[in-house]
């Protein structure tokens, strides 16, 4: 009897214990469902819990939207109110035609605002030599760059479909090309051609298209972000509005890049203030390309230069390896410091507790270089800290774990090793250790320079995080584009073209050309910036003045330079007026077409078409006190002491005011364009 009550307790303990086991499994397979299908629902919650880095800090809760003040730093630039985009076509405008002259297959090398100029570029082609183009292949995008399987490469940034959609009534598109062609290009029996960065239509419709026609295919190597000149003849207008609907209609991020900046853009807006993006431009190739070396210290400065000896080597760069980059910086060729940028906006009047959100996928020096932007305002932000390292990975896709393989080093290098570390006082800067590897980490500093002119080769790890950089900018972009107020810090890139914040320029000034974009003119900026170098934080009230005056008129003013210096360039860095037209409210159109901000309106953007008839419908009638403007008194006195962040006795010493006189001067500026 003992033994059966003592079997029977044993055969009910297996039951619970089987019974435990399968809801343990059960229990384990919904945590895994609900983690798969509920990312979105995880990302709020996290959102909710304030798990970011950021807190935002505010002196006032509350936050007027209606006082003058807030016009001035916010609101909209008037005389650019009634610029609306209008990409469409404007005349007879041919469907493309279903008997192509053959394929277009692009390689596309670069960045991410190369890659962006370089589809545009790609896709005025194909219509111009009416042929059939195959979605582009972005070589920093490929599997063999380490990044995920899931994405191939045009898909790692774009959506292809809505690329392929929005392009239907232009070219012809196609996602591969056929098997024969497909086979031959394996074999490297498809003609190429490695075109320049400005190549006229002359050269496509002369030199490419009879090898199209011969061959029903030619192959594209486009390295420098174009591959076809910014300026074309007038009978090719059209081709100009085509390059707008390819960039800021059919260029769209995949699906997941978008949803994680409109959950950023999201977080900026949560606490209900305006916020300014700030795209620093400062990156290796462009400081090394400019000979802006002294602007850094220690190890950066050598780093530059070591970048500079390599492009004079390869005749990138056709001047000397020593240059005064104090000269330059006098005569605007290197960019704004971080710090000269949070001068500008602090002596404009914005608070120290504005929202600054800053863009780049690499800020050269890192973070130290930040320092007295942080410093400056206490909302200083960036993608990192308004997402988390599970959000950023998401979008990355499932990767391999990689292992860059290390070879031990040998007897002589570890010699090399020791005698470097143990040897007497040096000169600044150091110089690196002989056998130091390359390494780069995401704080902008780079651990090594090379004995020899030649860049070391780039391991498979820092390929991958080139990809991820794209994604980066991505979501940079699309934050800049959107932001109440953007400032650039520098507009070229590492060969002297327009760099990421021109692209972001041209796109706001296409899509809401009245937001608030200042083009600072870094040669005048300067030159007020050494006037009080010795008291620049105790700046006097003429100086303030003479800021403030300068970043309003640059909001005009950078149009008429940008479309002397950038357009030739890039035109999608000023995209105007070929993609936009003049639209104004009936009710007042007796006063602005004689008005003098009409004529200087035409004048800075040149002859504007006028908005078809069936966009008048849409127009909002402007705010009716906005007559009296110019009467309002801005008295930013809350400006005052402008670099000190917190309130109190420094607010009544900084020399920051600005009286009843300026107020009305700066709203007459805006409304007649005085100068």
């Amino acid at each position: 009897m003992k033994g059966e009550g003592k079997m029977m307790f044993k055969s009910k303990m297996k039951w619970v214990g089987l019974i435990g086991l399968i809801l343990s499994t059960f229990s384990l397979l919904v945590h895994i469902f609900l983690a798969r299908f509920t990312e979105d629902g995880v990302s709020e919650y996290q959102s909710s819990v304030t798990i970011f880095s950021w807190r935002p800090i505010f002196e006032n809760a509350e936050f007027s939207k209606t006082s003058p003040l807030y016009r001035r730093l916010w609101g909209p630039v008037r005389r650019l109110e009634s610029l609306h985009p209008d990409a469409s076509p404007r005349g007879y405008y041919a469907d493309p035609s279903y008997r192509a002259n053959g394929f277009i297959f692009v390689r596309i090398q670069g960045g991410f605002h190369e890659i962006r100029n370089s589809i545009s570029d790609v896709v005025v082609v194909a219509r111009l030599l009416n042929a059939t183009l195959v979605i582009p292949e972005i070589q920093s995008t490929t599997s063999s760059k380490g990044i995920s399987s899931q994405f191939k490469s045009f898909a790692y940034l774009y959506n292809e479909e809505q690329f392929m959609a929005a392009l239907t009534k232009d070219i012809n598109i196609v996602k591969t090309l056929p098997k024969n062609l497909k086979g031959a290009r394996r074999k490297k029996k498809i003609p190429s051609f490695r075109v320049s960065y400005s190549a006229s239509p002359y050269f496509y419709l002369h030199h490419v298209l009879p090898v199209l026609i011969k061959h029903s295919v030619v192959e594209l190597v486009v390295s420098d972000g174009g591959c076809l000149q910014a300026s074309l003849p007038p009978h090719l207008e059209e081709y100009q509005r085509l390059r707008c609907r390819v960039a800021f209609h059919a260029l769209r991020f995949r699906q997941e890049v978008q949803e994680l900046a409109t959950r950023i853009l999201r977080r900026l807006r949560a606490p209900g203030r305006p916020f300014i993006a700030f795209d620093p431009g400062m990156i290796r190739d462009a400081l090394a390309y400019h000979g802006c070396a002294e602007l850094f210290q220690d190890v950066h400065t050598e780093l530059i230069q070591h970048k500079r000896a390599w492009m004079i080597k390869r005749r990138i760069v056709r001047g000397k390896l020593s240059i005064n980059s104090m000269e330059l910086r006098l005569n605007g060729t290197c960019p704004l410091m971080p710090e000269e940028v949070g001068i500008l906006l602090r002596a404009y009047g914005y608070s120290w507790d504005m929202i600054i959100y800053v863009s780049g996928g690499e800020v050269f020096g890192g973070q130290r270089t930040l320092i007295p932007l942080h410093a400056m305002f206490a909302n200083v932000v960036d993608r990192t800290s308004l997402s988390t390292a599970w959000e950023l990975t998401r979008i990355y896709g499932r990767e391999a774990n990689l292992i860059d393989p290390k070879t031990p080093p040998s007897v002589e290098e570890e010699e090399k090793h020791e005698s470097w570390k143990n040897v007497g006082p040096r000169p600044r800067p150091l110089p690196p250790p002989p056998a130091r590897p390359k390494s780069y980490n995401i704080e902008g500093w780079w651990g090594w320079v090379a004995e020899s002119d030649n860049e070391p080769e780039s391991t498979v790890m820092e390929l991958r995080t080139n990809a991820h950089k794209l994604l980066w900018e991505a979501i940079d972009y699309m934050v800049c584009v959107e932001a109440d107020v953007f400032i650039p810090g520098f507009d070229r890139d590492g060969k002297g073209h327009p760099n990421f914040a021109s692209l972001v320029m041209g796109h706001r000034l296409y899509q809401s050309a009245s937001s608030k974009t200042y083009r600072p003119d870094r040669r005048k900026v300067v030159k007020l910036l050494e006037e009080t170098r010795d008291h620049l934080y105790q700046a006097n009230h003429t100086w303030v003045t003479s800021i403030r005056k300068h970043l309003r008129r640059s909001l005009l003013d950078g149009l008429t330079e940008a479309s002397t210096k950038s357009k030739s360039l890039s035109f999608l860095s000023h995209p105007v007026p070929e993609c936009s037209c003049l639209k104004y409210d009936p009710t007042e159109s007796y006063v602005n077409a004689s008005s003098p901000s009409h004529s200087q309106l035409q004048a800075t953007l040149g002859a504007v078409h006028h908005c078809p008839a069936w966009m008048d419908s849409q127009i909002i009638s402007r705010s009716k006190d906005k007559e009296s403007e110019e009467d309002l008194d801005e008295d930013d006195s809350s400006s005052s002491g402008f670099f000190f962040r917190h309130n109190g006795s420094n607010h009544e010493s900084g020399g920051g005011e600005i009286n009843k006189e300026e107020a009305q001067l700066e709203d007459q500026e805006e409304e007649s364009g005085e100068k």
